[in-house]
C-alpha cells in the first residue's frame, strides 16, 4: 500500500498506541522495534507479539511476523543470546511451524523460517556477521525485512500460514493496525495501488519462489535426515533436488560452525545458487562458498604454491598435434578426432590413470566401443604423445590441475575441513574430481552431499561412486515429483529416450523421466521444423510470440558453432540478449542464450530450443553412444522450461 508521509505518521502513531494498550510494560527499543512491525500490518503483513512481555529470556522469539518475505521469528535484545539459547529459539520455532501446510500439499520448511535479532539503535551500515543461526539486524535496518525482491508468497499463502499459526501460538497475541480513514480501500485488505502492485508481481514473480518457505513432505524429510555417511539426492529432472540442498546447507549451517562448501562442475551455476541461497539464508551466506570444482582447484593449488599453466587453447592445439601423429592407427577403429579427444578427457585423465596396465583393466563405463588391450595400447601411445606436447610448452589441461590437486591434497590435508559439501550436477563431474571432493569432506556424519541425476548428464562417459571410495549404501534418497514443470512440457521431455550412464544409487538404476509424477498441470509445446535459412524468420518470430516475459525466457542450443549462429540471427532482429555464462540469476529483460552446458541446473519460464540436423559421420557404436549422448542434453534443454517450451529443428534429420 503506497501511504503519504502523513499517512505512516498516523499509522505509526496508531500502533504505538494500541501496543501501550495491550502490552503496557514494553520497554522503549521493544516497544520501538513492534511499533515498527506493527505498523507494516495494513500493508500485506501479520504480527504474533508474546502476550507476556516484556518476558525473560527464555526459549522463545518476542514475536512471529509473516509477509510477502517470508516467516520471521523476532528477538528484540541489546545483548545477542548466545548459541544455546539462540538454538532453543529456533527449535521453538520450527516446532510451532511444523506441519504448517500450503495450498499444494507442501509443507513450511523449518529451514525456511528466519530468526531475526533486532539490536536496538542504528549499525554501521552492515549486518553483523557470526556463525551462530541467526540474522543480526540493528534497528535502523529493519527495512531490509521488507524488499519486495525478496518477495515470494503471494497473500493468500500468507494467511494461510497466518490462520493455522494463529492456533499454535497461544501465549502469542496477533495484532493489526488498520489505514487511516481517508485511505482509499476496497473489500479486503489492499487498496487500489496495492492490488495492482501485487498483480504485477504475481505478473513478474517465478514460480519457482515457493520452494523459499515451502517443501513437500519428502523433500522436508530429507532437509532434516541424519546421515552416518556420505549422502546422494538422485531424481528426473524438475523434482527439486538442488531446492532440497540449498534448503539442508541451511540446516547443517545452523547446527555447525566453520565453513561449508557448495559447489558443481558447471562453471555459471554457483553464482545463481549463491543468489538463491542469499534469499533463503541471509544470516548465513557467509558460511557458505559457492564456487564451481575447477575454480576451487586453482584458488587451491595457487595458496599452495602450485599454479599450473593451464591453457584450453594451447592444450587443444597440443592434441591435435598429437592426433595427426596417431591418426593413421586410430581412424580405422573410429575416425572422429572428438571421440579418441574425449577418451582422454574422460576416460585416461578424468579416472587419474596412471599407467598403460591400469588403463587396460579399467571399464570404461559408458563407452560404447569396445577396445581390446592391443588398441588401448594404440591410444595409449596418443596420449603420451600428448602429455609430450603438452610439456614441451610447460602447458597443462584441466585434468592435470584435478590430478595434481588430489595428489596434494592427499599429502597434505586441509587445515580447517569444510563442516559439510554439497556437490550439485554430479553426474557431470569427472571421477578424480568425486576423489577430490572426498578429500575435501571426509566420510563422518553429514559432511558430504551429491546431488545429481545420470539422465541430466551431458558430456561423455560415466563411473561408478565406489569406484571413487565414496560410499552411500542406505544413503540414497530418490525424488519423484516434478515440481517444475506443467504437464505438457514435462510430457513433451518425456519422450527422449536418455539413457543413464552414472549410477544413482552405487548400483541401483534410479528413477528415469518418465516414471516421475507430474505436479503442474498445464503448460504448452510448440515444435517447428524447417530449412536452415527459415530459421532467419521463425526464431524472431517465435521471440515476439512468447507468452511470457522475454527476460525470464532462455534460447538453448547444442553447440557453440550453433550459438553462434542464433545470437547471430537474434542481433540482426534488434533482439537484446545476454549470454548464460554472464547470467547470476538476477532478474532483467533480455532473453537469456547460450548451451546446454551452460543452461544445467537453471530454469526459465519459457524455453526456445534450436536443433540443428544430426548428420552421422562415425562408426555404429559411437553413433549410438552419440545418439545417447544427445537425447540427454534434449532432456536436460526440454526440462529448464517451466511454462512454455518452443522447439525448432533447423535442416533435415
Amino acid at each position: 500500500m503506497n501511504l503519504s508521509n502523513h499517512a505512516r505518521r498516523q499509522v505509526h502513531q496508531q500502533a504505538n498506541e494500541l501496543l501501550g494498550q495491550v502490552l503496557p510494560g514494553l520497554g522503549s527499543s521493544h516497544r520501538r522495534v513492534l511499533t515498527a512491525l506493527l505498523a507494516r500490518t495494513v500493508e500485506s503483513w501479520r504480527l504474533f507479539a508474546r502476550g507476556d512481555l516484556p518476558a525473560p529470556d527464555d526459549e522463545r522469539a518476542d514475536a512471529f511476523l509473516i509477509g510477502p518475505s517470508g516467516v520471521f521469528a523476532v528477538l528484540v535484545t541489546a545483548h545477542p543470546p548466545d548459541e544455546t539459547r539462540a538454538q532453543a529459539i529456533v527449535r521453538h520455532a520450527g516446532e510451532r511451524c511444523a506441519g504448517i501446510r500450503g495450498s499444494r500439499g507442501q509443507v513450511l520448511a523449518p529451514s525456511a523460517i528466519h530468526f531475526v535479532v533486532i539490536r536496538p539503535g542504528a549499525g554501521s551500515g552492515r549486518s553483523s556477521r557470526n556463525d551462530r543461526p541467526y540474522w543480526s539486524l540493528f534497528e535502523s535496518e529493519l527495512d531490509k525485512l521488507f524488499q519486495r525482491d525478496a518477495r515470494h508468497l503471494d497473500r493468500r499463502q500468507v494467511d494461510a500460514i497466518t490462520d493455522q499459526l494463529a492456533a499454535r501460538l497461544p501465549e502469542f497475541r496477533q495484532l493489526s493496525a488498520q489505514p487511516p480513514e481517508r485511505a482509499s480501500e476496497p473489500a479486503g485488505l489492499l487498496d487500489a495501488q496495492q492490488l495492482t502492485d501485487d498483480q504485477l508481481d504475481a505478473a513478474q514473480q517465478r514460480a519457482f519462489d515457493t520452494w523459499l518457505t515451502f517443501l513437500h513432505p519428502h523433500q522436508q524429510a530429507v532437509v532434516n535426515r541424519n546421515y552416518a555417511g556420505p549422502a546422494r539426492i538422485s531424481g528426473p529432472a524438475g523434482t527439486g533436488k538442488t531446492v532440497v540442498a540449498l534448503h539442508r546447507l541451511r540446516h547443517l549451517a545452523r547446527r555447525s560452525t566453520g565453513p561449508l562448501l557448495f559447489t558443481t562442475f558447471v562453471r555459471t551455476l554457483p553464482a545463481v545458487n549463491q543468489a538463491s541461497f542469499q534469499r533463503l539464508a541471509p544470516e548465513l551466506s557467509h558460511r557458505v562458498e559457492f564456487i564451481n570444482l575447477h575454480a576451487w582447484v586453482r584458488q587451491f593449488l595457487e595458496e599452495r604454491g602450485r599454479g599450473l599453466n593451464v591453457q584450453p587453447r594451447g592444450a587443444e592445439t597440443a592434441f591435435s598435434r598429437a592426433w595427426v601423429a596417431h591418426r593413421e592407427s586410430l581412424e580405422d577403429l573410429e575416425p572422429s578426432f572428438d571421440y579418441w579427444r574425449t577418451e582422454i578427457d574422460r576416460v585416461v585423465k578424468g579416472r587419474g590413470i596412471r599407467t598403460l596396465e591400469e588403463y587396460v583393466r579399467t571399464p570404461r563405463t559408458g563407452r560404447r566401443l569396445r577396445l581390446d588391450a592391443g588398441q588401448r595400447e594404440r591410444v595409449w601411445q596418443l596420449y603420451q604423445t600428448y602429455q609430450r606436447f603438452l610439456a614441451e610448452r610447460d602447458l597443462h589441461d584441466y585434468n592435470d590441475m584435478m590430478s595434481v590437486a588430489l595428489d596434494e591434497l592427499s599429502r597434505s590435508p586441509l587445515t580447517e575441513r569444510y563442516a559439510a559439501v554439497v556437490v550439485d550436477e554430479v553426474q557431470d563431474i569427472t571421477l578424480t574430481g568425486l576423489r577430490i571432493l572426498r578429500e575435501l569432506a571426509g566420510d563422518g556424519p553429514n559432511r558430504l552431499l551429491l546431488v545429481g541425476d545420470g539422465q541430466q548428464q551431458v558430456y561423455p562417459g560415466g563411473w561408478r561412486l565406489s569406484d571413487a571410495g565414496i560410499p552411500i549404501h542406505g544413503r540414497g534418497e530418490v525424488l519423484r515429483v516434478n515440481y517444475r514443470n506443467r504437464a505438457e512440457v514435462l510430457g513433451f521431455a518425456q519422450r527422449f529416450d536418455a539413457t543413464n550412464r552414472v549410477d544413482d544409487l552405487d548400483g541401483d538404476a534410479g528413477v528415469a523421466l518418465r516414471e516421475a509424477e507430474s505436479a503442474n498441470s498445464g503448460g504448452e509445446a510448440q515444435v517447428w521444423r524447417g530449412p536452415e535459412d527459415d530459421l532467419r524468420n521463425a526464431l524472431p518470430r517465435a521471440v515476439e510470440r512468447l507468452p511470457v516475459p522475454q527476460g525470464q525466457t532462455a534460447l538453448i542450443v547444442f553447440h557453440h558453432r550453433d550459438l553462434a549462429r542464433c545470437t547471430r540471427i537474434l542481433r540482426n532482429a534488434g533482439i537484446p540478449f545476454l549470454p548464460l555464462e554472464h547470467y547470476t540469476g538476477e532478474p532483467d529483460d533480455r532473453l537469456k542464450v547460450g548451451t546446454v552446458h551452460r543452461a544445467k541446473g537453471l530454469d526459465f519460464q519459457a524455453v526456445l530450443v534450436v536443433q540443428f540436423a544430426h548428420r552421422g559421420e562415425t562408426g555404429d557404436a559411437v553413433e549410438q553412444e552419440l545418439r545417447e549422448l544427445r537425447e540427454r542434453q534434449h532432456l536436460v534443454a526440454a526440462t529448464r522450461a517451466r511454462d512454455f517450451l518452443w522447439w525448432g529443428v533447423a535442416g533435415t534429420p
